[in-house]
């Protein structure tokens, strides 16, 4: 689903978030209100809000937020409301809750935003901010729609927490994620199956990413002129911007760079980054867990299993920059971007695609489960397998959980179609595992097949992209 609006005379293409902006829209259509959205940074926050603004009739303030104290935010507001001559003349309000009471007094309703939210903790007793918009959502919203934005992930999610000042105060929630890998791909239309796997492994869903992209470049060119390019935008997105703002250890790109593309478990990250056993990492990986940085995964049939935890990077383009760019920044510069390319990714980059791609065909299922197409399946993830027969472990790719059985598929990025001889090989691999009773058994190809043999389910790239 697209969308196409125009803000202050550009025309912009918004992709998606049809249930996201339904939400706000209801929110403004009521009399009073308050709602919280965030995300992370350069996820489309403001795009949405301000589509949904200019869609709805009230008259609007949006303020974004100063890393600065109250008194110079409640200036700054109140200038915002002399500009917009909903007040006739700047004054000196003491408190934050004095401007929304003086906005009660006038007759006419108003949206407010209040964007980076996080931002007026900065000089100011965070408890002190989220008690004072307490009053104000409590008080003084009698002809307002409030809205509270932010990027700094786990300070919105306090304030959704008991305790916290703003518990159950807001009407309605919004927590905006990257788009999905289908709709990243509009990005990148005319690309077939396999260049837009490729490209979602990259690149990620990020609209502020994938609006740098050049459809009729390939994927190289796009990787050398964005993340290999210091002074793009995308690289700057990648090294800084992630980062800025979060009072995290400076240990964190140390943490994330030896995750890089891979899953790692506790064991392995405290011996690889050589962390004694004080509680420091644990304490680090939960901040970064916390900001939606990295995540914290289980097999699906070890659910409670702590040993097969696994971390991983949770953004795509962040994987990639940590998995070929942050180590070898000074080869990059010495290099060019074009060399190092060729030296440092080419080589591995399709091994990189496809445990990306894995992970895009469990969303893919996900899609299919929601859409009420995979009757009966209780759960998606990977499956671990450790069977002392043969004394191998691994984990199967995809596993659809029936409760009693399950459907196990095998994904291949292969630059040609799947062999007879690759599928019966994964068919021996799985049969061999003990333990586990599997009813189907299925592969997902991004190139398709050489030839489809009875009794297995097939998935082709095309097929991860219809709708």
């Amino acid at each position: 689903s697209e969308i196409h609006f125009r803000v202050k005379g550009c025309a912009i293409m918004f992709i998606g978030r049809t249930q996201e902006l339904k939400l706000l829209s209801e929110a403004f259509a009521v009399g009073r209100s308050a709602t919280l959205v965030y995300g992370k940074r350069r996820v489309g926050k403001t795009t949405l809000i301000k589509l949904a603004l200019e869609k709805q009739p009230k008259p609007y303030v949006y303020y974004e937020c100063l890393k600065a104290t109250m008194r110079e935010n409640i200036d700054g507001l109140t200038q915002e409301l002399v500009r917009l001559k909903i007040m006739p003349f700047s004054t000196t309000f003491p408190t934050m809750q004095d401007v929304f009471a003086y906005l009660n007094t006038l007759p006419q309703q108003f949206v407010i935003v209040i964007d980076e939210y996080p931002y007026l903790k900065a000089l100011t007793s965070p408890a002190s901010v989220d008690s004072a918009f307490q009053a104000i959502i409590d008080n003084h919203l009698s002809n307002i729609n409030l809205v509270l934005s932010g990027s700094h992930i786990s300070m919105m999610r306090d304030m959704l927490q008991e305790g916290n000042a703003l518990y159950g105060r807001f009407d309605s929630v919004i927590q905006l994620k990257e788009l999905s890998y289908l709709l990243a791909s509009d990005f990148y239309a005319s690309k077939d199956a396999y260049d837009r796997i490729g490209f979602h492994a990259v690149f990620g869903g990020s609209p502020f990413v994938l609006e740098q992209l050049r459809d009729g470049e390939s994927l190289r060119d796009n990787i050398i002129r964005t993340i290999l390019s210091e002074n793009n935008p995308v690289h700057l997105y990648a090294a800084h911007l992630l980062m800025s703002g979060y009072s995290i250890s400076a240990n964190a790109e140390r943490i994330l760079s030896v995750l890089g593309n891979g899953k790692r478990r506790y064991i392995e990250l405290e011996n690889r980054l050589d962390a004694k056993k004080t509680g420091a990492l644990s304490k680090q990986l939960n901040s970064l867990l916390a900001l939606d940085m990295i995540r914290k995964s289980f097999p699906i049939n070890k659910p409670d299993d702590s040993k097969k935890a696994r971390y991983e990077i949770n953004d795509n383009l962040m994987r990639f920059f940590f998995s070929y760019v942050y180590k070898n920044q000074s080869a990059l510069q010495m290099l060019g971007a074009e060399a190092f390319y060729d030296q440092y990714i080419e080589p591995t980059l399709t091994n990189y695609i496809a445990r990306r791609f894995e992970e895009l065909c469990r969303d893919y299922f996900s899609r299919l489960a929601r859409q009420g197409k995979l009757p009966g399946v209780r759960n998606i993830g990977s499956y671990y397998y450790d069977d002392p027969a043969t004394k191998s472990n691994g984990e199967f790719d995809v596993a659809l959980d029936y409760g009693d059985t399950y459907t196990i598929c095998e994904a291949k990025y292969f630059k040609k179609p799947m062999e007879p001889d690759d599928i019966h090989r994964e068919v021996g691999q799985i049969r061999s595992i003990k333990g586990i009773e599997v009813s189907q058994i299925g592969f997902i190809s991004a190139n398709g097949f050489k030839q489809r043999e009875d009794g297995y389910l097939y998935y082709t790239g095309d097929d991860l992209y219809t709708v």
